[in-house]
């Protein structure tokens, strides 16, 4: 039972990083398209981000990507 919740845990933590990032691929081009100078680039620190966080974490990467 344990062993379930893990993988299901680990598979849910996958997908969300692996939809995370096509997020930002298509949001970054959306953006470059229409002139908006705001991109989030896709490395090792955003995927664990989008991973962990979701929709939240990637308005997180997106404001912070605004304000600084």
């Amino acid at each position: 039972m344990l062993e379930e919740k893990i993988n299901e845990f680990g598979i849910n933590l996958l997908l969300r990083g692996v939809f995370g990032i096509l997020a930002v691929h298509f949001i970054n081009v959306y953006c470059i398209k229409n002139g908006y100078p705001v991109s989030v680039g896709i490395n090792l620190y955003t995927v664990p981000v989008l991973g962990c966080l979701g929709a939240p974490g990637l308005a997180l990467l997106y404001g912070i990507s605004m304000l600084w």
